[in-house]
């Protein structure tokens, strides 16, 4: 694909954030998936290297 192809190919949109993104681009009339994602324990440092120990990484 060419970068000019982009602007004239059917846009599709995986968001992983705010959900009022999703909805605007919805009211536009583009195909949009929302991810929910979160960082692994919440964002907590102390939660995510006990969780890095455990699984042996």
């Amino acid at each position: 694909m060419k970068t000019l192809d982009l602007f004239t190919s059917e846009l599709k949109v995986i968001n992983v954030g705010l959900t009022s993104f999703k909805e605007s681009l919805e009211q536009e009339g583009f195909k949009v998936v929302q991810v929910d994602w979160r960082p692994p324990a919440g964002g907590d440092e102390e939660a995510m290297e006990a969780l890095r120990k455990l699984i042996g990484k």
